[in-house]
């Protein structure tokens, strides 16, 4: 690893210890975080695959659902009892706070089904394809919701770690590094010291 370029003096040994301090303080303090984030990270990914899962089985209710009303009353009526269906829905953006980070993402609020057609012509099974995909639409956005963040996670995870891994492998290495080499220069000056103060002594000693 090589050394930073400073000169092997005494000033620049103490402010560098306190910068290997520093270094090795906030080296912990990201593991930490990182490991803190990687748990969240995990949690929100067991969440979509829960989702996942739900939504996989609502499918396999609401299609089936969908395919006996066509059969039932025809695709012609289907497309004109859907032609009477509105609804608003609500989208706004919202803040998470997970491991002391805040993140964005998105909250969809789904109004409550109801029906807006006549009764005349339609029949049970209109009812229960509107609930199935009206739940199938609530997870979905439960969905997109999780995702975002889980993105977001993930992103700040290889951020932390791209720190993590600078600190470990390049801040804290070069400045031991340097750190060893000005001790080993200035105790090389020290031996010189005494071994010309040890001279001018036997010096003196001899006049």
């Amino acid at each position: 690893m090589p050394k930073l370029n400073i000169a092997p003096t005494k000033s620049n040994l103490l402010s560098l210890n306190e910068q290997l301090s520093v270094a090795r303080d906030g080296y912990d303090l990201l593991e930490q975080k990182r490991e803190i984030l990687v748990m969240e990270l995990m949690r929100m990914v067991e969440k979509v695959k829960l989702l996942e899962m739900n939504i996989d089985k609502r499918i396999e209710t609401a299609y089936p659902a969908l395919r006996e009303l066509l059969m039932s009353v025809g695709g012609d009526r289907v497309e004109r009892i859907s032609h009477g269906v509105s609804y608003d829905f609500g989208i706004t953006e919202k803040s998470v706070n997970l491991a002391g980070i805040g993140f964005q993402t998105i909250d969809v609020r789904l109004p409550r089904p109801r029906l807006v057609y006549s009764f005349m012509g339609t029949s049970a099974s209109s009812d229960k394809v509107m609930l199935e995909f009206f739940e199938l639409l609530k997870l979905l956005t439960d969905m997109a919701s999780i995702r975002t963040i889980v993105w977001r996670l993930a992103l700040e995870v290889k951020k932390v770690q791209r720190r993590v891994n600078a600190l470990d492998k390049m801040v804290i290495p070069q400045t031991e590094e340097t750190k060893k080499y000005i001790e080993g220069v200035l105790e090389e000056r020290e031996r010189e010291n005494v071994f010309v103060l040890k001279s001018l002594k036997a010096r003196k000693g001899r006049t």
